[in-house]
């Protein structure tokens, strides 16, 4: 499954321990909106490619 995981105000110790352990039997990318610009057309294919998208 491929798992998208979009950052707003960056990584917590929360997120950091799902994302970890999803991604030993997933595909898992992460988008942080709070390190540099991030272009809006890359973000909604990345939406669209996913199986699953978690935003925080």
């Amino acid at each position: 499954m491929k798992i998208l995981h979009i950052l707003n105000d960056g990584p917590t110790k929360l997120s950091d321990q799902i994302i970890n352990v999803q991604s030993k039997d997933n595909e898992v990318k992460l988008i942080d909106l709070s390190k540099k610009p991030v272009s809006y057309e890359n973000i909604v294919d990345e939406i669209f490619s996913s199986d699953k998208v978690i935003s925080w």
